[in-house]
Formats: structure tokens, C-alpha cells, sequence
């Protein structure tokens, strides 16, 4: 049985005291909405990780947004996976468009994050995801099995188990543009089958696939609806206690 989650992406926003006073909130508001094995995610800037993970118990577990595609050494402003799973977080937000686009990240370096995440105990939350361009020439399906193949198909099965994807239509970030649910789960549907031919029904069926692309209080339910989509992976509202939790109960609907 595949889980249910929402996953807050903060990106870089909330100095030290801003981050630790949302999250007070937003655990106070999360425990008294979350069911059963639904999961709550805050994927915060490296400085709060630390605090957070104190706060978190278990209604809210914590991510990171990145983490270096090397275990250690001398590579300056970089932090390992070590790192980040020693300070309590869990999860790891990795292949996200802006990561993609403005640190100009490869599947291929991608990959190497995976696993790198993976062998220190952390759950990738992989991100794909096409532009507008690709999605006006037609090419975005191409383009998704791409992101899929050199990204993570090189996985083994119980490896590959340990994943979670989230769809993000580039175009629909930080836009105010949203995919229609019967385009998100068009896509879900797309990514699931590509998953099923690659480890099989079972695994396919359990995998976890959000939708990232300005998923709102609005929407979250209609998009929520849809078979093949298991949550949502949220960026501004997240930043607001209670957009975030409005988002969780629309799991509930």
C-alpha cells in the first residue's frame, strides 16, 4: 500500500527564528489532522534541520532540499548525506526544477545523488518534470522517461522500493498555473506504467508519486482525487500553517 504524503518544499526562504516559529505551528495544527500512516514532510533550508527534527516527533518528519553528490573531502560549501541524516532529517528533496535549471544538475549527477542519499539512510523525494516548450512540442513524455531512466532506473528493485517521485510540470511553478487533475493524472498514470515496465506491477503499484506544481488549499482535493496521485509536493503554501495543513485534510476528502 503505497503512502499518502504532503511534503513542504520552504526553498530559500525563513531565517533561523521564522523557521522555528512556522514549524512550532505547523506540528500544533498536522496532529490533530493526520491519518493513520498519511505523512507530513517539512524539507527546510540546512539551518533548521537540527531544531526541527527535535520539534517533529512523529507528526512531521523533516527533509533536506540538496545534499552533495560527494560522501566528504575538501569540497567547500558543499553538505554530505551524512550530514544531513545526522542532524535527524529523513527525507531529501533531489532533481527539483530549480536544481536542474539554475545549478545546471544532470540526470546523470542526479543519479549519483540517489544513491548517495540512499546508502545513508535518507528517502530520495525525486523530482521530474517537463517546461512549457516540451509540453507545447509534445515531447514531454520523452522527456519524463528520460528523467526516469538516467535518474533512476539504474536502481536496484529493493533500492528503487526506497523512492518517492513527485511530478512537477516545470511550467506550473511559482506561476500560478496549475495542471488540470486530468493532466496530473495523465502523467501519474505515464510515470507508473514506466515504472511497471521497468520493476513490475508490485513495485509500480507501491511507489508514491506527488504532484508538485503550485498545489494549493484550492486544488489540493481535485488533484488528491485522482488514482494515481498520492499527495502533493508544496511549495508556497507551505510557508503558511494553514494553507499547509488545508492541503493535508484534502487527503482526508
Amino acid at each position: 500500500m503505497r503512502k499518502k504524503i504532503v511534503a513542504g518544499n520552504w526553498k530559500m526562504n525563513l531565517d533561523y527564528n521564522e523557521g522555528v516559529s512556522l514549524f512550532s505551528e505547523i506540528v500544533n495544527m498536522v496532529k490533530d489532522e493526520r491519518k493513520g500512516d498519511q505523512l507530513a514532510i517539512i524539507c527546510s533550508p540546512f539551518i533548521h534541520l537540527n531544531s526541527l527534527a527535535k520539534l517533529g516527533g512523529n507528526d512531521v518528519k523533516i527533509g533536506a532540499q540538496n545534499i552533495s553528490d560527494k560522501e566528504s573531502g575538501a569540497y567547500t560549501g558543499e553538505t554530505s548525506a551524512k550530514m544531513v541524516k545526522s542532524v535527524g532529517a529523513e527525507y531529501v528533496i533531489l532533481g527539483h526544477s530549480e536544481r536542474r535549471q539554475y545549478f545546471a544538475e544532470s540526470d546523470a549527477l542526479l543519479a549519483e545523488k540517489t544513491k548517495i542519499a540512499l546508502a545513508n539512510g535518507l528517502t530520495p523525494i525525486f523530482c521530474i518534470g517537463e517546461t512549457l516548450d516540451e509540453r507545447n512540442n509534445g515531447s514531454y513524455y520523452e522527456v519524463l522517461k528520460k528523467q526516469l531512466v538516467e535518474g533512476l532506473f539504474s536502481l536496484t528493485e529493493e533500492d528503487f522500493k526506497k523512492i518517492v517521485i513527485a511530478y512537477e510540470p516545470v511550467w506550473a511553478i511559482g506561476t500560478g498555473l496549475t495542471a488540470s487533475p486530468e493532466q496530473a493524472q495523465d502523467i501519474h498514470a505515464f510515470i507508473r506504467s514506466e515504472i511497471e515496465a521497468n520493476y513490475g506491477f508490485n513495485i509500480a503499484d507501491d511507489t508514491t508519486i506527488l504532484y508538485g506544481g503550485s498545489c494549493n488549499p484550492g486544488n489540493a482535493a481535485s488533484l488528491f482525487a485522482q488514482k494515481d496521485i498520492d499527495g502533493g509536493l508544496i511549495g508556497g503554501a507551505s510557508l503558511k500553517s494553514r494553507d499547509f495543513t488545508d492541503i493535508i485534510k484534502a487527503l482526508n476528502s
